[in-house]
């Protein structure tokens, strides 16, 4: 939110205290961390004693939770109103952290918050003994808006939905510098451009496609290009102004009366990721098998077993490898979402049908959603027990957008999850493997909650609360390593359940381009595993958009071809699709040695699959703003085609880079253009890098140590060691003589 009028003035309506002094400071060891510093900051620079009348003050309280980040904590009135903060599995015991306070210098690992005695208000952040950013004049501010206040007081998500946040009248924010050159990322997953700078973005999720300014996985973090990252600890609205508002400095600002954040050093955005997500969860081991192509029924199609049979027999005729199949919403009746049977007027034998799947050697998705329609059988069972968001009256909270009469599973009640994982368990002993938990974004505010949660704090957690309860049960079910979920919505914290995709995008080369966007965007945010829809979903793209697609799609750690009202089977485009298709799946199987590996580095460091150039190349500035290539892993450089002309320009940067597909060696530091057929794209490999190569293009969970090859590649010097690790665990380490070039 805006709440100045240009440099000088606010706007009307409103008033604003700031902190204008650091008037006293003093150490405390009874900090949410342990040993501490709190600063009493008044609204005015105190001249005299009568000054300290009538005088509102800010406290600023800073600790640290982990070594190598800073908590900050502003509140005008400590007993007032705060959403909470998120969950921190990393955060360590009060006290335990290696912290040392120095007068007004707390420091922790890499990081030290400084704040200089008096006036004028200087809050500053260190990172390796360099100054990263601060809070200076006007930085942290209380805010107040009148009834008639002249801000934007705009629909903040869906209007539709019945789900905006909020109307709120008092505001904390903070403001950090935002020096010459420094550029903003992360947020979530969001489909505009890459850096954020000179952006407005609001910190709410909403069922608003890939189109637009909203976003299914809203994550009030951001990484800076300077070495350091920011997450504010607030799951409720955070609306952030990043170089729009004051153009020197990123500002986010919170409803109510306190307001929390975390500064997180590097100095590399390797090293910031590692301490956020160590911080906020990573993610767990996910199955081989999840890396193969998923399947779908796609979402409005006609289909029943001879169907879905027909899809994977041909699949199979045409070698074209499959692991998973997907059935989507109507694999239960309609105006019944969710009662987790199986429409029997479709599917009479579901038990003997998944017996048969498995027979194929496929594993079985299914589509689930954390809302009970009306007609559901379920309904009444959950209604009664209490297991339904209610709203102040009592009364269960119900509308008809989506189902007809559709509820809401409280997940604050433990009794409601038990019961909700129960329609699970059913489902997974009859032989579903994993779930795709759709929606979770539409949470109403005007509700209550069976643990008193505060609305506007529940709207974007309970992504996380639905996703953890399905996450849980299939650990619980089918051990750890084997729990996968295709999920949609999420905010901080939520990469600790992976898989996420990336929602309903239009079938559009620009549709497929802002999809990317919006990965590399939320592998900034801490997420490790990502996927999208191939083809797109709304709409029925057309066999150039398809063939692109699927190239790109297939060069990810997760694959899935799924539409909305048309199969997305490759031979329903032409029958070159089929043979892209089986071209980069079969590549994918073949890479499988190194995907695996670059999976589990992610869960011990939280550093992503895909990755933005900008992770891999931080001394390269001609990387910073690039939004059309990412590196897959370490060593392997995408750039998708987004015309059907097979046009692209691309980035490489310096050395001798070798085409996986071609042998072809290219000397990088420039800007390249090509031209690619349906069967081809930029796909190079970084100088002196050992790829792993698997000796099987079939399936993606085999024996990777069994007729491995290691491919060495031109641009290094000496020896290198790997190391690979097979799906049931075994891991061996390959050194490779680097001028030994087989390309």
């Amino acid at each position: 939110m805006k709440f100045t009028d240009g440099f000088w003035q606010l706007r009307p309506g409103l008033t604003a205290l700031y902190a204008q002094e650091a008037y006293d400071i003093a150490t405390s060891d009874d900090t949410p961390d342990g040993p501490g510093i709190v600063v009493t900051a008044p609204t005015m620079v105190i001249a005299k004693r009568g000054d300290v009348l009538n005088r509102p003050v800010l406290t600023t309280t800073l600790s640290s939770p982990a070594e190598g980040v800073i908590r900050v904590r502003i509140a005008h009135h400590e007993g007032g109103r705060w959403h909470g903060g998120f969950t921190l599995p990393g955060a360590t015991a009060a006290g335990e952290a290696s912290v040392s306070v120095d007068g007004g210098a707390l420091t922790s690992g890499a990081i030290t918050a400084r704040v200089a005695p008096g006036a004028p208000w200087n809050l500053s952040f260190e990172v390796e003994g360099k100054r990263v950013t601060g809070s200076g004049n006007k930085g942290q501010g209380y805010v107040r808006l009148s009834a008639d206040a002249q801000v934007d007081r705009g629909i903040v998500g869906n209007a539709r939905g019945g789900s905006p946040a909020l109307a709120e009248t008092t505001f904390v924010h903070e403001q950090l510098d935002l020096g010459v050159g420094e550029l903003i990322y992360g947020l979530g997953e969001r489909f505009g451009p890459l850096v954020k700078n000179g952006q407005t973005v609001e910190i709410w999720n909403a069922d608003g496609g890939t189109s637009s300014e909203q976003a299914y996985k809203s994550v009030p973090f951001h990484l800076s290009n300077r070495g350091y990252g920011v997450l504010v600890n607030d799951p409720g609205h955070v609306s952030y102004e990043i170089g729009s508002e004051a153009v020197e400095r990123v500002q986010f600002s919170v409803p109510g009366e306190v307001l929390e954040y975390f500064v997180i050093a590097g100095p590399t955005a390797k090293e910031v990721l590692g301490r956020y997500t160590a911080l906020t969860g990573r993610p767990p081991v996910v199955p081989a098998w999840s890396y193969g192509l998923w399947l779908s029924t796609s979402f409005t199609t006609d289909y029943d077993e001879q169907t879905v049979n027909s899809f994977i027999d041909e699949m199979s005729a045409r070698e074209l490898p499959v692991s998973v199949f997907h059935f989507d919403c109507f694999w239960m009746r309609e105006f019944n979402w969710c009662d987790f049977e199986w429409d029997p007027r479709v599917f009479p034998d579901p038990t003997g049908m998944l017996e048969r799947l498995h027979e194929k050697d496929l594993r079985v998705s299914v589509w689930i959603n954390p809302y009970i329609a009306q007609r559901s059988p379920l309904f009444r069972e959950a209604g009664d027990a209490g297991y339904l968001v209610k709203r102040a009256d009592g009364s269960i909270w119900q509308w008809d957008l989506w189902q007809a009469g559709m509820a809401l599973v409280d997940f604050t009640s433990p009794d409601a999850v038990s019961w909700y994982q129960s329609k699970l368990r059913r489902l997974i002993d009859q032989g579903v493997d994993c779930f795709k938990t759709d929606f979770g974004e539409r949470i109403p505010t005007d509700v209550v909650w069976a643990d008193g949660s505060d609305p506007a704090r529940m709207h974007n957690l309970y992504a996380q609360l639905y996703n953890r309860a399905v996450h849980d049960v299939l650990t619980d079910v089918r051990g750890q390593g084997e729990a996968v979920l295709f999920a949609r919505s999420a905010t901080a914290g939520g990469q600790s359940m992976p898989v996420h995709w990336g929602g309903d995008s239009t079938s559009t080369f620009a549709s497929m381009a802002e999809t990317l966007r919006g990965g590399l965007s939320l592998a900034l945010s801490g997420f490790a595993f990502w996927s999208h829809d191939i083809g797109g979903f709304e709409g029925m793209p057309d066999a150039s958009v398809f063939k692109r697609w699927t190239a790109f799609g297939l060069l990810g750690s997760h694959s899935r071809f799924h539409g909305s009202s048309s199969y997305r089977v490759p031979w329903a485009f032409d029958d070159e699709a089929v043979d892209v298709t089986r071209l980069f799946t079969r590549l994918k199987m073949r890479l499988m040695p190194y995907l695996h590996q670059v999976g589990l580095h992610a869960t011990r460091t939280g550093v992503p699959v895909m990755r933005p150039m900008q992770l891999e190349f931080p001394e390269d500035p001609a990387v910073a703003y690039l939004d059309r290539q990412y590196m897959l892993g370490p060593d392997l450089l995408v750039a998708p085609v987004f015309t059907e002309s097979g046009e692209v320009e691309f980035y490489l940067p310096e050395g001798e880079w070798t085409s996986l597909l071609t042998g072809e060696v290219v000397v990088g530091g420039r800007w390249l253009r090509e031209t690619h057929g349906y069967t081809s794209l930029p796909l190079y490999v970084r100088p002196g890098a050992v790829l792993p190569w698997g000796a099987r293009e079939d399936r993606p969970d085999y024996d990777y140590h069994d007729g491995l090859t290691l491919r060495v590649f031109r641009g290094g010097a000496g020896q290198r060691s790997i190391t690979v690790t097979a799906p049931d665990g075994t891991s061996r380490s390959y050194t490779a003589d680097l001028e030994e070039i087989t390309g």
